[in-house]
């Protein structure tokens, strides 16, 4: 009470000078301006104490009059929070509120919080901007190095069975269905799996523009070769049939020209792509909180879906021609095989759109490289697989003998023993 009427004479003593002779100088009416000012503010500012301290309210005032607190109703926002005003309230009161994502305040009592720059990003804490480090799929990272030893691995796998062709390519296995494009489709699958190499280490506009460029073109022929073999086999079977003249098809090895033709449109949307918008390195800051993400643009999206578009029409027209011819009657009959491996590749990449439409950042790469991994080692396994288990262990089941006492491609293999 004692601060109250202190206050109080204050006021008063200001207010009976209202009488004050208006002859002084303008620097003393100046000064009367300023104490009754003062005067009013310490009297609104004791009325609001009393007020708060009948409810309950909060600090007292020191005993001084001219120790005005920060806030009677809030108390300071600290480092990381920003001042929210209340409404309804008075202009003292308010709420401090966390600053938002990437946002920092490094003062006291801030009224808003201050945004970090894109190569930058906001602590734990909200009180700093700290740089952020440059990320790519790199060959040190431990994901980069099991994709690294994944692909190796297949390639080798790869050499190895086409060694094991090249060695056995007078056996029937290896005849009965074109051993040509048996080679063909090795060696691309080889190429296949190198490929997802380009898409591991630090991007450069080289390595930008041969990732997708490569894929499409060394897919092409795996799929082409797929489709030729597919052919030959059907061929095969409407050759012998009664009143059919297509045996110039096979004489002639029409269905390796399926090759070179699916390839050459393949490499004319490629060029088309290149000529346009070809792929080129980019930034993604938004994609990794705290990590700046260096990726290739695909350049024009246009072309990348026109030539993921191919290969689906070439897999699916593999497809469905294998599946029509798959019970034709043959010992080394492999259209069920071809089926089957166009049946893995269709599943690796249909799911692969969804996925990569929903991905960001190093996330797209890891999803295109074991994309290409799962698709190759698909047809590797399921189209040669069997042909080298019959090769190396079951010697007796390629022994040409039973192909040349075949009618008609339909005497059954004896039973084994």
């Amino acid at each position: 009470m004692d601060i109250i009427c202190a206050y109080w004479r204050t006021a008063g003593v200001v207010q009976n000078s209202t009488v004050i002779d208006m002859a002084i100088s303008e620097e003393s009416y100046n000064l009367y301006n300023a104490v009754y000012a003062v005067a009013h503010a310490l009297h609104d500012l004791l009325l609001h104490q009393a007020e708060f301290q009948g409810l309950g309210g909060v600090k007292r005032l020191g005993h001084f009059p001219w120790k005005i607190p920060q806030s009677l109703c809030s108390e300071s926002c600290g480092l990381g929070f920003r001042k929210a005003h209340v409404e309804g309230k008075a202009i003292c009161c308010f709420d401090c509120i966390p600053c938002s994502e990437n946002e920092i305040s490094n003062e006291t009592n801030m009224e808003q919080c201050l945004r970090c720059a894109d190569n930058q990003y906001a602590n734990m804490q909200r009180i700093h901007c700290i740089k952020k480090r440059v990320a790519f799929l790199s060959y040190e990272d431990t994901l980069g190095m099991i994709l690294t030893s994944l692909s190796l691995g297949f390639s080798g796998l790869t050499v190895s069975v086409l060694g094991v062709f090249l060695k056995h390519q007078d056996t029937p296995i290896v005849k009965a269905n074109n051993r040509t494009l048996s080679y063909i489709l090795l060696i691309s699958l080889i190429l296949c799996f190198f490929c997802s190499l380009l898409f591991i280490g630090h991007p450069n506009p080289t390595t930008c523009i041969l990732q997708h460029t490569v894929f499409g073109a060394v897919f092409t022929v795996a799929l082409s070769t797929v489709l030729a073999k597919t052919v030959t086999v059907a061929l095969a079977f409407r050759v012998t049939s009664p009143g059919r003249r297509m045996r110039w098809l096979l004489i002639s090895r029409a269905p390796n020209f399926i090759v070179p033709f699916c390839t050459l449109i393949q490499l004319i949307f490629i060029g088309i792509w290149l000529g346009t918008s070809p792929p080129f390195i980019d930034i993604d800051i938004h994609s990794e909180y705290d990590h700046i993400t260096i990726v290739c643009n695909k350049g024009s999206v246009t072309a990348f879906y026109c030539v993921l578009g191919y290969l689906g029409c070439l897999a699916l027209g593999s497809f469905t021609l294998a599946f029509l011819v798959r019970n034709l009657p043959d010992t080394f009959n492999e259209a069920k095989f071809l089926t089957f491996s166009m049946l893995v590749f269709c599943s690796v990449w249909v799911t692969f759109l969804p996925v990569y439409q929903s991905t960001k950042g190093r996330s797209v790469v890891v999803t295109e490289v074991i994309s290409i991994l799962a698709s190759g080692a698909g047809l590797l396994g399921c189209i040669f697989l069997q042909k080298c288990y019959v090769i190396l262990s079951r010697s007796e089941k390629n022994y040409s003998y039973y192909c040349k006492n075949k009618k008609h491609f339909q005497t059954k293999m004896p039973p084994e023993n």
